[in-house]
């Protein structure tokens, strides 16, 4: 099979998008003819039916669907080739994409990247930070859509390179008013009689909590759903339940009189994180620089912990 054009798999992936050839032909500036020209000989290329004709459009097959997933990762990376080269040409002599959890980037992550760019040697090192879930993550590194990722280190690393970075506590937030309000410390079981805030399943926090109940063997009732630790603690002010967050979160958010801080005594509220990668011989110079630039935060001493799909997060 001849090399794909990237051309031909746009107007491919623009035609599954609007699932109508003459709509896709109108959004690329080409005509109905050549788009479905271009379709029919890629359609020849791969040797198999791409796209089923109807009468209100076109849907992808099976081996459309296939070729739809492969080309949407193929021109994102294309994408990221232009634009790293276009910032080359403006003087930026590396470029960094780095996906990261949600608790890495509403903690220290962001200040780590900033005194990395303010070095002099650095000056010509550009980092963008992407925020994702610890399992989207992974699967977008061991599909080398990234170089680096920083997450919880209880996802499943397996088969990524790793170095260890910051920890961080987990601690149960309240409002002043609750029965909790006036203990220093508990344990996860006893916020388990109180209405819980809480972040959506697919969070690294959600799934401890989730599996820290079931060890439990109580379930956790929540009263609100939020997307954010923000959110969260904005909820806990308002007396709807409690949040267990980020002690560095509950920490330096305002408003601090309007809710308490206890502390977590399980020992699964101390978490660590970790940078990961998929071959260190693979990264740009400047991507090196910032693994060694961030793995120099983390505590002395500090380990991982073992990968693998029991600590999926």
């Amino acid at each position: 099979m001849h090399d794909l054009d990237l051309t031909t798999l746009r107007l491919f992936v623009a035609t599954c998008d609007h699932r109508n050839i003459g709509r896709a032909a109108a959004q690329n500036h080409i005509g109905t003819s050549a788009i479905s020209k271009r379709l029919a000989q890629l359609e020849d290329q791969v040797r198999a039916p791409l796209l089923e004709r109807h009468r209100r459009g076109v849907v992808p097959t099976a081996a459309g669907e296939m070729l739809l997933e492969h080309a949407r990762a193929m021109l994102a990376t294309a994408d990221r080739v232009a634009r790293d080269m276009t910032a080359y040409r403006k003087g930026v002599k590396g470029q960094v994409r780095v996906l990261a959890s949600v608790s890495a980037i509403t903690e220290s992550l962001p200040d780590d990247i900033a005194s990395f760019l303010q070095m002099p040697e650095h000056a010509q090192i550009r980092v963008d930070i992407e925020e994702r879930t610890s399992s989207e993550l992974v699967s977008a590194l061991r599909e080398g859509l990234a170089p680096i990722g920083v997450c919880w280190d209880a996802a499943d690393l397996e088969g990524l390179a790793t170095r260890p970075y910051r920890g961080d506590e987990l601690c149960v937030v309240v409002h002043p008013s609750h029965p909790l309000a006036r203990r220093k410390s508990c344990s996860f079981e006893q916020t388990l009689d109180f209405d819980h805030v809480g972040l959506p399943a697919n969070t690294a926090v959600h799934t401890m909590l989730a599996r820290a109940a079931a060890i439990i063997g109580k379930p956790i009732y929540y009263r609100a759903v939020v997307s954010t630790f923000d959110a969260s603690l904005r909820c806990v002010r308002a007396g709807l339940g409690l949040a267990v967050v980020p002690r560095e979160i509950a920490s330096t958010s305002g408003e601090q009189d309007r809710r308490r801080i206890v502390r977590l005594d399980d020992a699964w509220a101390q978490r660590r994180f970790a940078i990961c990668f998929r071959d260190p011989g693979h990264l740009s110079p400047a991507a090196r620089l910032l693994v060694d630039h961030l793995s120099a935060q983390a505590p002395k001493g500090q380990r991982l912990k073992p990968s693998g799909p029991a600590a999926n997060a």
